[in-house]
């Protein structure tokens, strides 16, 4: 991520299974805030192609579609797009944790100190053959005692606890590959759900702790952040799409009609009033004047709140198995395009007992109407991310050469030998 002293303005893309945004901001100044905003200069949108489950199946279709929306955007900015982060939604991210001391070589905390300690807390942890996306410390401490910024006090021992996001590396190189193809250059990549809550999140949620959750088309993720970080993150195959193919199943119409009928009508709460209100509901591949029946609307409604239930249902497992997440959150935090779903925050609020609202985007000013609204969470999240970065921290060059090493194959190690020999 490079700081806003570097670069006048941003790029970020949106690989998302049901449509691909691309999103142009630069930072401006605020009175009486150090740190300046973003406002938005283009943006650009276009259905997914070649995209399931977060991972590129098709290089040439996500090319295409990533041309659209950049074209798109760059036309409203007027300039030109060269380098852009991306995000990553794909891949079966795992949030890693491992704790780790060393002795410290002064008794003064130094940078290299950080650096060791970082190393063997990453020595401690097996990644596997899988790509490391995020390194994050979760907490320092010099002789036992909680630390924010250790580097330049006092102290015999340095601990620090890591929490470290890891995807498939082929889902990184697929990605890379459709968005190099089309003339981009990638300065970083982003997880979705850490991008979500950047771009959804309060100050204060922020700080005293919040649940992510974005509602994506084929996919639902989620992002645990307390005390200004990301502790635990994950994501979960199943999404809003399997909502859209129930409708179509249950009520025998065409998908097309079936999102339609999601979008504007599809509600987990029952009214009083449904049994008396009817959907005209198209039958697929039936013509004439019998090709349309009409059925009450609590009838998609039981069609749609069992879906969304056991998605959220799933999630709150996956959140309740993670180690970090030992105290509860303030509030449930809900983005992406099925967060429109009506109900659906009080749906959250019930299954996880937390209060819930549904997100707009707060990290990009100037946004009109249209694009305000909770799946574009992700993509100006991405955009606050390269222009105001967390603290994080660079890969140690020995725990990396470390990784690089057990990642290899017996073949390959014995010509890095050879290599290295000669």
């Amino acid at each position: 991520m490079t700081p806003t002293s570097k670069k006048s303005a941003f790029t970020a893309i949106d690989i998302g299974s049901s449509s691909i945004c691309c999103m142009i901001a630069e930072p401006f100044a605020t009175r009486g805030d150090a740190r300046p905003g973003l406002k938005m200069l283009g943006f650009g949108q276009t259905a997914s192609r070649g995209v399931r489950n977060g991972a590129v199946i098709d290089v040439e279709a996500v090319e295409r579609s990533i041309r659209q929306a950049v074209d798109t955007a760059e036309k409203m900015a007027e300039r030109r797009v060269r380098d852009c982060i991306v995000t990553v939604s794909g891949g079966k991210p795992q949030c890693l944790y491992a704790r780790a001391a060393i002795e410290t070589q002064t008794g003064v905390v130094s940078p290299r100190d950080l650096e060791q300690v970082i190393a063997a807390a990453i020595a401690n942890m097996d990644v596997g053959r899988r790509q490391v996306l995020h390194l994050m410390p979760a907490g320092f401490s010099i002789d036992g005692v909680p630390c924010e910024v250790p580097v330049g006090l006092h102290a015999t021992e340095l601990g620090v606890e890591l929490a470290v996001v890891t995807v498939d590396a082929a889902v990184l190189r697929n990605t890379s590959m459709a968005v190099e193809r089309a003339m981009l250059n990638i300065s970083g990549f982003g997880l979705a759900p850490y991008a979500a809550g950047r771009g959804a999140l309060s100050t204060d949620e922020l700080e005293l702790g919040a649940l992510v959750i974005d509602c994506g088309g084929s996919t639902t993720s989620y992002s645990i952040f307390k005390a200004q970080k990301l502790v635990a993150a994950g994501v979960l195959p199943a999404g809003s799409q399997l909502v859209t193919q129930d409708i179509a199943h249950g009520l025998s119409t065409t998908l097309a009609h079936a999102e339609r009928m999601k979008t504007l009508f599809g509600s987990v709460l029952p009214a009083g009033h449904e049994d008396r209100e009817l959907l005209a509901v198209p039958l697929a591949g039936e013509q004439g004047t019998d090709s349309v029946h009409k059925v009450p609307k609590h009838m998609l409604t039981s069609i749609v709140r069992p879906r969304l239930e056991e998605i959220l249902w799933l999630v709150r497992q996956l959140v309740e198995q993670d180690s970090r997440f030992v105290t509860p959150t303030t509030k449930v935090i809900l983005t992406g395009g099925g967060a429109q779903i009506h109900g659906l925050k009080e749906l959250a609020a019930e299954i996880f007992g937390l209060q819930a609202r549904v997100a707009s985007p707060r990290a990009v000013q100037g946004l009109p109407d249209h694009i305000r609204n909770p799946s574009s969470c992700v993509v100006s999240g991405l955009l606050a991310a390269a222009a105001f970065p967390d603290k994080q921290y660079a890969m140690p060059q020995e725990a990396q050469d470390a990784i690089d090493r057990s990642q290899l194959t017996y073949a390959q190690r014995v010509g890095r030998w050879l290599k290295e020999a000669i």
